[in-house]
């Protein structure tokens, strides 16, 4: 497996399915940024017919609709409604997910904690998507929400470094002794000075 991010404003998703298990995707799907997402749903019932809004198409993707997609999710689909986005999908050559079926996706959402713009990822391939939920809630505990604005900080001082012609591997290493310094991974965070505009190579 190779996690990779992908930026949902600017690729075509679609959703296909009905019942808790789209709402669950859906909801997961506006999290990560998937702004433009169509959602199809024969059956959608209330609730996901208010969460889906004017993106709801009460019907099944149509084959066209299917092909120019770029990312593909299922959710709550009967097995030979399934089974056909699958072939036409893979026809076309687009990426699908079908929830709790690892052997007929292409690949597997994992579970994220967000912290502003930070994202932390567990993923077990597919394999235990309970696990992976477990420990996003154990990160969860030692991720704490300051960390978005530690990353606005980080990034703040890249942009400077690098401005400064700092090569790649000196910003790493000066944000690793920025994030020392600072004590942001100690149990009891030091007294630090904010003032200084980076950390000593």
């Amino acid at each position: 497996m190779l996690p990779i991010s992908v930026d949902l404003r600017r690729i075509r998703v679609i959703l296909v399915g009905d019942g808790e298990a789209a709402r669950r995707r859906l909801r997961l799907l506006e999290e990560a940024g998937a702004d433009a997402l169509e959602i199809y749903a024969p059956s959608p019932g209330p609730a996901l017919s208010a969460e889906a809004g004017e993106r709801l198409r009460q019907r099944l993707p149509r084959r066209a609709e299917i092909a120019r997609a770029q990312l593909v999710f299922v959710a709550g689909v009967a097995g030979p409604a399934a089974a056909e986005i699958r072939r036409i999908a893979r026809e076309a050559g687009v990426l699908i997910n079908v929830e709790d079926d690892v052997r007929r996706s292409n690949f597997h959402s994992a579970a994220v904690i967000r912290r502003g713009e930070l994202s932390v990822a567990v993923s077990t391939g597919g394999r235990s998507p309970g696990l992976a939920a477990l420990m996003r809630r154990v990160l969860e505990q030692q991720i704490g929400p300051e960390w978005g604005l530690h990353l606005d900080e980080i990034a703040a001082l890249r942009a400077g470094w690098r401005e400064a012609e700092a090569d790649p591997g000196t910003v790493v290493r000066w944000t690793q002794d920025w994030v020392a310094r600072q004590g942001w991974l100690d149990a009891t965070p030091p007294e630090a000075s904010q003032s200084e505009s980076r950390p000593i190579a």
